[in-house]
């Protein structure tokens, strides 16, 4: 069966020192083993908060258990991805309903994500410096993608380019202003990576198949930094993935030596050889992702499902079957019906 790109059908820690080459149209592959220095690997991981420590607490957001690292107030999660605290809870939320019982509001935090229309809109802070950077990633953006990205003028959705202490976004449209920190250190490369998580992808090595791929070096990994460096379907969040095979090309992908504790690669391939992580643009990979989230012509959300494929659909991981979405429980699969944003059993 296929394996489907991490993509957010809802909705690191050696600081920033990213490459600073220009986007460009040739992205490296990643297909043959590199031996990069352990320096310009680690360059290769964006953080929110570089200079602080916070505490690990597990929260529900999009009604499923998720770890997250709480920096003064802030949730985050590997590394760069800010989970909106208004829309999580300490308690589980329930998935599938009954037929006709599912309530008629939304549980806490579940949210489709998409943006509308293919349209992201956009403000950029007066003080950010280098605001080119803002504008070459979203040009490399429009240019490789469906994706359209347009000035706010009073929309009440958007994205809100602002100076922060490191590099960080929110996953897919979580409504209202979501920023997009940018500290002087975020170049391009990683402007284009937080875009990334703004539309809807998460990390390429959070992949549900990645260990098919890599190898976790769980020893080498900072204590407690741990839950970094699982995987979407571990955590209990959602994704597609819409190629065949992990992508190391993928400007969404953590460099070898991400939360490393010892100067030890944290990531390797299976073979043990390291590989290199780019911040020069999309590559094939994500951007076939992207396109299949949000087709040409199409309003957000509008993929077409491909039948034999797993997706994750307001939270649930289902397959889709016979044009039916059937979902495996411990007593075999059963098919469900999404109706309204929520799941029931069919």
């Amino acid at each position: 069966m296929r394996k489907l790109k991490l993509i957010f059908v809802l909705p690191v820690l050696a600081f920033l020192a990213c490459s600073e080459d220009p986007v460009s149209d040739e992205i490296e592959t990643g297909n043959e083993p590199q031996t990069q220095t352990k320096t310009s690997n680690q360059s290769n991981t964006e953080v929110a908060f570089p200079d602080e420590v916070g505490t690990k607490e597990d929260i529900y957001y999009t009604g499923l258990k998720l770890p997250v690292e709480n920096v003064n107030g802030n949730y985050v999660y590997q590394g760069d991805i800010l989970i909106p605290r208004s829309k999580t809870s300490k308690s589980p939320v329930q998935l599938i309903y009954e037929k006709g019982k599912a309530p008629h509001q939304k549980s806490v935090g579940r949210t489709k994500a998409y943006w509308p229309d293919n349209t992201v809109y956009y403000e950029i802070d007066g003080s950010l410096p280098d605001k080119n950077r803002v504008y070459d990633a979203i040009s490399h953006w429009e240019a490789n993608t469906n994706i359209q990205f347009v000035k706010r003028s009073g929309q009440s959705n958007y994205v809100y380019f602002t100076p922060g202490s490191g590099c960080s976004s929110y996953v897919g449209m979580i409504g209202g202003k979501q920023n997009i920190t940018l500290a002087s250190g975020c170049t391009t490369g990683s402007t284009i990576h937080e875009i990334g998580h703004a539309v809807g992808l998460w990390h390429e090595q959070s992949r549900v198949d990645r260990d098919n791929h890599i190898t976790i070096h769980w020893d080498n990994i900072q204590s407690g930094r741990e839950y970094n460096f699982e995987t979407y379907a571990s955590a209990g969040y959602d994704g597609d993935e819409f190629t065949t095979n992990l992508d190391f090309g993928s400007i969404m992908l953590y460099s070898p030596y991400s939360f490393s504790s010892n100067g030890e690669p944290t990531i390797t391939r299976k073979d043990g050889s390291l590989y290199g992580a780019q911040r020069s643009g999309l590559s094939s990979g994500d951007i076939e992702g992207v396109n299949s989230m949000y087709p040409s012509g199409g309003d957000g959300g509008s993929a077409n499902y491909i039948n034999g494929e797993y997706y994750t659909i307001e939270g649930l991981t289902v397959l889709r079957y016979m044009d039916e979405w059937w979902y495996d429980t411990r007593f075999g699969w059963r098919k469900v019906k999404l109706v309204n944003g929520s799941w029931e059993w069919a």
